[in-house]
């Protein structure tokens, strides 16, 4: 990351609380900050908070009103500035099912692979990137 640059900070929304404290570990070693939500309706409050982050991470299946597709739709219809990366062992929605621009990266998350799809810069380039991990043998141990 360069250092010049304020860092980036990553809302993580996942409901496993140890899947969640690697994934926060994992993204703040990578230089990163992060504010956290265990479901979807927890983020939603700091969403429509002052909290200020530029990245969605959120996991798809977690129990509450919404799923976390439907929280990555309503974070593009509220936030289009902010980047959004779904997240799922169990699940892997189509194009059509994430809002525009959303970027998938399959579980376990590899730290190398989470820094590059974090990293700023192009967004097709991080989609084709993150979207070649389901074939991988990373994917195929989650």
């Amino acid at each position: 990351m360069d250092q010049t640059q304020k860092p980036l900070t990553i809302l993580v929304v996942e409901d496993e609380p140890l899947i969640r404290m690697d994934l926060v570990d994992l993204i703040e070693e990578a230089g990163f900050h992060t504010l956290e939500a265990r479901n979807a309706d927890d983020a939603l409050a700091i969403v429509e908070g002052k909290d200020g982050f530029q990245v969605l991470f959120t996991d798809v299946d977690m129990p509450g009103s919404i799923d976390g597709l439907e929280l990555a739709r309503i974070v593009a219809g509220q936030r289009p500035d902010v980047r959004i990366i779904i997240t799922s062992g169990q699940t892997v929605p189509t194009d059509d099912e994430m809002p525009a621009g959303a970027v998938f990266l399959p579980k376990p998350h590899e730290a190398s692979r989470l820094a590059d799809v974090l990293q700023p810069g192009d967004q097709s380039n991080r989609c084709s990137q993150a979207t070649a991990l389901i074939g991988s043998e990373a994917y195929a141990h989650g």
